[in-house]
């Protein structure tokens, strides 16, 4: 990403994109939320995967503020992003990608559960809203226009409690037990976040920590 300056003097970041199935409908999510919570889109380029964003003033990330109103940014952002899915990629598109990460981790035991709680949310899901998969305390900036704003969307159209996955992960908010499980609500949510979590195991440099958490959600039940 780069900052750069419009044609007409507006600040603004300018995105290139590597093709990845969890980002190529990035631009479509931060259209259907026209601003409301997230950067605005104000032009893209699809076929040179290219996007020119808002920028945020002063940028300074949810997890570097240290305000221990945290959660409530997060949890107040929630519902403004739960917008209609018509035209997102679903859930169970996604989830034998997630099968295959999940196939990959170390803990037998994390992996039988994340496969268990895979195979019974995806088919009994509520109703389907736009969701992001990756909102947590570093994908959420301090701004002008809005104390703070999302940023860099991994949508997908799923259940509302879905969206919990990537917040109880959240680790730069507080990596502990009781961090996690304090920012944890409803079994379903539960579920998507050990099954998601275990999954971005994979290829996360939070690895250790995201095991942590998924052990410590599956010993609370």
């Amino acid at each position: 990403m780069q900052a750069v300056v419009t044609a007409d003097g507006d600040e603004a970041v300018l995105k290139i994109q590597e093709p990845h199935r969890e980002s190529e409908q990035e631009a479509t999510a931060l259209e259907r939320w026209d601003g409301n919570g997230a950067i605005r889109l104000l032009a893209h380029d699809p076929e040179e995967h290219a996007l020119l964003l808002e920028r945020c003033v002063p940028g300074t990330p949810l997890s570097e503020a240290r305000t221990e109103g945290s959660m409530d940014v997060l949890v107040g952002l929630l519902p403004r992003l739960w917008k209609s899915s018509e035209g997102f990629s679903p859930i169970e598109d996604e989830a034998p990608h997630l099968v295959e990460d999940i196939e990959s981790a170390r803990d037998e035991r994390l992996k039988d559960a994340a496969l268990s709680y895979l195979r019974d949310l995806v088919p009994s899901q509520g109703e389907r809203v736009l969701v992001n998969q990756d909102l947590h305390g570093e994908n959420v900036l301090a701004a002008e226009r809005e104390p703070w704003l999302v940023i860099d969307p991994k949508p997908l159209a799923a259940e509302r409690e879905f969206s919990a996955a990537s917040i109880v992960r959240s680790n730069e908010l507080g990596h502990s037990k009781r961090d996690v499980l304090y920012r944890l609500d409803r079994e379903r949510a539960r579920g998507w976040t050990i099954a998601q979590t275990v999954a971005w195991t994979s290829d996360s440099e939070y690895h250790p920590r995201h095991v942590e958490t998924a052990r410590w959600l599956l010993e609370s039940r």
